[in-house]
């Protein structure tokens, strides 16, 4: 890849239509954004960003809500060749101190109304800059860069320049900043965007529904970056609500989701073959989806979820195939270029079926943390491979099963155990919706599970009864020693159970 062509940016544009006044985005409150319009509102902005004479490598902060203009803000700052910080819109005073204090960020851009105590906390950190911008096209950085040129020449970057920190999810510990670069989004895009099958103009075009946030991976980049650079319209939902979904499926041909929107969307009366007759695609990532969920989408709509895994620091990793089998339950193949292998405690790659550690290598694979050298070293091994975190299986056909987080393990009298495939069977018992496991200190066996369980609609568990059939089905070890009934379970803005906060609860 020459150097010339290196910018993510330059690569989605070309993708483009040749009609750059066909509608590129059509938004659930009734407006329209033609191609054009973001060329020129692109273009606009990262003029803007160059007249702040900002220094080559500044980084963007932004916590802002879901708006086609913090989209372009995202594409601008790749066009103008800067670093783009993603924020979490839940994140609240003391999150927000501890990532502009960590990445610096010369520009921060957040909502007018969260103006006063973020502009405190940058300036007090040292940011130069700080505009507002709000999901009705209003704020201080609309107005700026409205008297910026329309043309603007695309930075030259390198395949390796950094375009993206994402701070992971900080479970345990401080939040790290994942530095992806402009060729592990770009290589990402172009695998998936033939892996699953994205169709052009000449096959009668992909329409995608974006019914998810844009401060993270699964919104930002697999969803917007497989749709750019195919070209093909999305109809953005600032928020997500299954009617509208519904409402809109007959006009999409691809979805993408994490599990809890898919049991949203079959608690609808509406979802029927008849509204999905012309989907073409469903996907599901960033949590496990139940096998119940799989069937019953199956069943409501005659289409296969495509499950898929991926992480901050990799994007995506693998997938169920687009043609050929979708095993509910896996994450599907590795994708073309990544290498996958799941070894054990001494690092040696373990039998097929059998449960390990998961490892992966590719042109996906982030850059390293930033400014964490020494944590960067400890997360890679000699030979290359990004040690996940993640545990789990190849089988025979290199399907991949993930177990668990290395983190989840309970390790109780010596003897490890994983949550996973506890969950999978208190999630088959009769009345249960979904459940978790974690572990929590004891005094004689060092770790202990607890089980936390969420009931169907109008059901009453006795939390005994459910630890009785446990007994039954799994080595007596592995068996819980305490069950909770609760309403639900806490989960982050993805989707993702939030075991940190159940193993506070019930220690």
């Amino acid at each position: 890849m020459s150097e010339a062509s290196a910018n993510l940016y330059a690569h989605l544009r070309q993708a483009f239509p040749d009609d750059l006044n066909a509608t590129a985005i059509e938004t659930d409150s009734g407006q329209f954004y033609t191609w054009r319009d973001l060329e020129r509102g692109t273009a606009m902005l990262a003029n803007f960003l160059h007249s702040l004479d900002l220094p080559a490598g500044s980084r963007i902060a932004v916590q802002v809500e879901k708006s086609v203009e913090a989209l372009m803000l995202y594409l601008a700052t790749l066009r103008a060749g800067f670093v783009f910080l993603p924020l979490n819109t839940a994140y609240q005073s003391a999150e927000i101190a501890y990532f502009i204090g960590n990445a610096e960020p010369v520009v921060v851009v957040c909502s007018a109304q969260n103006f006063s105590w973020v502009s405190t906390l940058a300036f007090k950190a040292g940011t130069r800059w700080v505009f507002t911008l709000n999901e009705d096209r209003t704020g201080s950085l609309l107005e700026r860069a409205a008297h910026a040129s329309d043309q603007h020449v695309v930075a030259v970057k390198k395949p390796d320049d950094v375009a993206v920190i994402i701070y992971t999810s900080g479970t345990t510990g401080r939040s790290k900043g994942a530095m992806l670069t402009h060729d592990n989004m770009l290589s990402n895009a172009l695998v998936l965007k033939d892996f699953w099958g994205w169709r052009g103009p000449d096959q009668g075009g992909d329409v995608l529904i974006h019914a998810l946030p844009i401060f993270h991976v699964h919104g930002l980049f697999v969803a917007i970056h497989g749709a750019l650079i195919n070209g093909s319209k999305m109809i953005w939902l600032t928020r997500f609500d299954p009617k509208v979904v519904l409402l809109h499926l007959p006009r999409a041909t691809v979805f993408m989701g994490v599990p809890t929107l898919y049991v949203r969307l079959l608690a609808e009366p509406g979802l029927t073959k008849e509204v999905t007759r012309h989907m073409r695609l469903f996907i599901s990532g960033s949590a496990p989806l139940l096998l119940d969920t799989f069937k019953a989408w199956q069943d409501r709509t005659g289409h296969t979820i495509l499950e898929r895994y991926g992480m901050s620091e990799t994007i995506m990793l693998t997938s169920n195939p687009y043609s050929g089998e979708r095993r509910g339950g896996t994450v599907g193949v590795p994708l073309p270029g990544v290498s996958l292998r799941v070894v054990d405690g001494q690092g040696r790659e373990v039998a097929p079926g059998e449960i390990g550690d998961i490892q992966v290598k590719g042109p996906n694979v982030f850059a390293g943390y930033w400014r964490m050298t020494e944590k960067t070293a400890e997360e890679f091994t000699v030979d290359g491979f990004f040690k996940t975190g993640d545990v789990g299986r190849v089988d025979t056909d290199a399907y991949v099963t993930i177990v668990g987080r290395s983190k989840d393990l309970i390790i109780s009298g010596g003897y490890n155990v994983y949550p996973a495939e506890l969950e999978s069977f208190i999630n088959d018992l009769p009345g249960v919706a979904e459940s978790a496991v974690v572990g929590v200190p004891h005094a004689d066996f060092g770790e202990v599970g607890v089980a936390v369980v969420v009931a169907r609609p109008g059901v009453q568990l006795e939390p005994g009864n459910i630890l009785t059939e446990l007994k039954a089905r799994v080595a007596n070890y592995k068996v819980p020693k305490q069950c909770h009934v609760v309403a639900d379970l806490p989960r982050n803005a993805m989707g993702k159970v939030q075991k940190n906060l159940l193993r506070s609860q019930f220690s």
